[in-house]
């Protein structure tokens, strides 16, 4: 089994549409969308989810009225000013962190495991699919893309696939290194600006760090052809192959309005062919 990540720096690069049309192109695949925060690979592939799990990420401080004697040093050591003057715990500003617990003298404050999100393992029409929710607010987002990673390879060994390709969350952060870590390659998607230049630098930095094999991905190449000169000479520079450079299309957009990769919206259109191309490139250098 082989890993490909797809990354970007920053959101709206077209990470998730080329994501999608690889899931469309690939034959043997299950897909898991990483991006647990604000997933929305769904809205392309439209899965049907066949198994939903609870993912208990964090905990909660619950006050045992009955034990309590109302001293009120849980609320006083409180630093996100989660119990209220009534010494009620309110669920969305706890953190969880255990020093009311801690400070309560008569042991009236428990911590108990609360839900975070859901994970979903589904069925779309070109396989398999592994992905989640984390519910507004809660932590451990790290934790769930496990979680999501650990599923597809799960469904990997079911359905006797070779390959998984992660739809990763934009940025450096922590669900970003849970969804590369051990994966075989990353493309960064990127675009011609310089905050895209900027982040490509950051994520590529990542990427050799955890010893992962680099891919560059140029989206909208012809909008600054100079930014885009600028790219492809930093990769050379650093020794990292280009995929691909993707041409501007208002088809791109538009396949995706109508919730479809721009493989099946348009197959012949210039910018799923370079698609193709590079997802040939791809996989001839993964299997």
């Amino acid at each position: 089994m082989k890993q490909l990540t797809i990354l970007s720096g920053k959101g709206g690069t077209g990470k998730t549409s080329i994501t999608a049309s690889f899931a469309a192109l690939a034959k043997n695949a299950v897909v898991a969308d990483c991006d647990v925060d604000a997933p929305d690979l769904h809205m392309l592939l439209h899965p049907e989810v066949i198994k939903t799990q609870e993912f208990i990420g964090s905990k909660l401080a619950v006050i045992d009225k009955e034990q309590c004697i109302k001293c009120g040093l849980c609320r006083e050591k409180c630093n996100f000013g989660a119990i209220t003057s009534d010494l009620e715990v309110s669920a969305i500003a706890c953190e969880g962190c255990g020093v009311c617990k801690v400070a309560c003298p008569v042991g009236a404050v428990d911590l108990v495991p609360r839900v975070s999100g859901k994970a979903f393992i589904s069925k779309t029409k070109y396989g398999f699919m592994s992905h989640a929710l984390l519910n507004p607010g809660e932590s451990n987002s790290g934790k769930l893309v496990t979680l999501v990673r650990q599923n597809a390879k799960i469904m990997v060994a079911k359905e006797k696939c070779d390959l998984v390709i992660i739809d990763g969350p934009p940025g450096i952060g922590c669900p970003v290194i849970a969804s590369i870590t051990g994966v075989d390659a990353a493309l960064v998607v990127t675009e011609p600006t310089m905050s895209g230049i900027h982040d490509l630098k950051r994520v590529l930095k990542l990427l050799d760090h955890f010893n992962v094999v680099p891919l560059v991905c140029v989206n909208m190449y012809d909008i600054n052809s100079g930014n885009t000169n600028k790219i492809l000479s930093f990769c050379k520079e650093e020794g990292t192959d280009v995929a691909g450079i993707i041409p501007f299309s208002p088809e791109f957009t538009q396949a995706m309005v109508n919730g479809k990769t721009i493989v099946e919206y348009s197959p012949g259109s210039c910018v799923a062919e370079e698609i193709q191309n590079m997802w040939n490139r791809l996989y001839q250098l993964l299997l």
